[in-house]
């Protein structure tokens, strides 16, 4: 009877499990974590450390090590893998890269090579002890076998998402936030340990208005530059070079796709409250037991992390080629004179401009980037829930016809006074290059 190993015995069930899911695994998948453990298990088992050194060796040398015993062109995708590996700002440990190296070679579908390779370079396959399954020629075959189900696959994972692997396998909820240029981002920032925590928002900021991030969260990258590990006002050093650009953001979330707070962030938060009390650090609050202000509003839903608003559209109007906000409190009586049934829409207010939505068909009905808005306002009475902006008819045409105001109604008077505090601000998000 051929011999067993528990490592591939367990690989085996969770490359089952893997498959069960479909031909495509991206990093949502329950099972990835698990297989990527197995595997640095396999590799690491029997792994010898060397007699004469102030450090340890991990799975990362031996790969390391692979391209530079042969120069054949069959070759040059362990070695761009490698070099690509090498060079990554986000990693600091062989754990790390080794890490980085397994889930890049499952993208590309090259890992039975490493392995091969490894196989077939003696100095390096001597590292490995005779109780490590790649010197055992019983069990390195059903490994492989499972390392070509593997290569079958397709894995769809974000490799930029790797600023947790020297500490954890399991990664953070990461996300990609586009921001217009702007005078002030409005974020406060504080560093620990090497990362670049969000400690709270100023009031009125592009950040605030847009809740695109949250405090507790860490900046990964702005621009492609990478704040792993930097240094205290690095972040800001980063943002003045690109004062007056569109920024492109990378956000690692402190809640994990469960709700509850990412494991490996817990004790830096703990530090980060000290300076910030108000930071709640507990489990996504249910709908029972949430308070009144956190409870989930059938007035608004929530599309790729931004608020919605879920609005009445009551019609517009013309009213000629004057659009400033004095002709508000006559135009919006005019659309309500009109007496239209009102129509269920979805406000979205994005970052450069708004779009407004048919509920129930999903057809855009208004969409206007916040420069072509000349004013926006709340009717005084006796409704004070609705609220209203003018905008050219025909901006894209040298020959305008004249403003038409636009009105809709909102659920409460809060959310009406959100609503409006927001397209404002989109005025003074873009007003510089207007």
């Amino acid at each position: 009877m051929a011999p067993r190993d528990p490592l591939l015995s367990s690989l085996r069930v969770c490359v089952l499990n893997l498959q069960s899911g479909g031909d495509t695994v991206t990093d949502s998948d329950a099972h990835l974590t698990s297989c990527c453990e197995l595997l640095e298990l396999v590799l690491r088992k029997g792994l010898q450390q060397p007699v004469l050194s102030l450090g340890n060796r991990d799975y990362w040398q031996c790969f390391e090590q692979l391209p530079h015993q042969d120069t054949c062109d069959r070759l040059s995708a362990l070695s761009l893998a490698v070099e690509q590996t090498r060079v990554c700002r986000k990693l600091l440990s062989a754990q790390g890269r080794g890490r980085y190296l397994l889930r890049l070679a499952l993208s590309r579908r090259i890992l039975p090579q490493f392995i091969t390779h490894l196989l077939h370079t003696p100095r390096v396959l001597e590292w490995f002890s005779p109780a490590s399954i790649l010197r055992n020629e019983e069990l390195v075959e059903p490994f492989m076998s499972l390392l070509l189900v593997l290569s079958h696959m397709d894995f769809k994972l974000d490799l930029e998402n790797c600023s947790f692997l020297d500490e954890s396998w399991l990664l953070p909820v990461c996300e990609t936030y586009e921001v217009v240029p702007c005078r002030e981002v409005g974020m406060v920032l504080r560093y620990l340990s090497g990362r670049t925590f969000v400690l709270d928002l100023l009031p009125g900021s592009q950040a605030h208005v847009d809740r695109f991030i949250c405090p507790g969260d860490i900046i990964d990258e702005i621009n492609g530059t990478s704040l792993k590990n930097s240094k205290c006002g690095q972040a800001g050093v980063v943002l003045s070079r690109l004062k007056g650009s569109p920024l492109i953001i990378r956000i690692l979330r402190w809640r994990a796709h469960d709700g509850t707070v990412y494991r490996p962030l817990i004790k830096l938060l703990r530090a980060l409250r000290v300076e910030n009390p108000n930071l709640q650090l507990g489990p996504a609050p249910s709908p029972q037991s949430a308070s009144e202000h956190q409870r989930p509003s059938p007035s608004h839903c929530l599309k790729e992390g931004r608020i919605v608003y879920i609005v009445q559209f009551l019609g517009k109007t013309n009213i000629g080629m004057f659009g400033g906000k004095e002709v508000l409190q006559q135009a919006i009586p005019q659309v309500l004179e009109k007496n239209l049934p009102g129509q269920e829409v979805l406000l979205d207010m994005k970052e450069t401009h708004l779009t407004c939505t048919d509920k129930n068909s999903k057809q855009v009905l208004i969409e206007h980037h916040y420069p072509e808005i000349s004013c926006v306002g709340r009717f005084g009475q006796p409704d004070y829930t609705v609220f209203a902006f003018c905008v050219a008819d025909s901006p894209e045409t040298p020959q305008s016809t004249g403003f038409c105001c636009v009105a809709m109604r909102a659920s409460n008077i809060k959310e009406c006074d959100e609503i409006v505090c927001r397209i404002a601000a989109g005025f003074k998000h873009t007003e510089w290059f207007v």
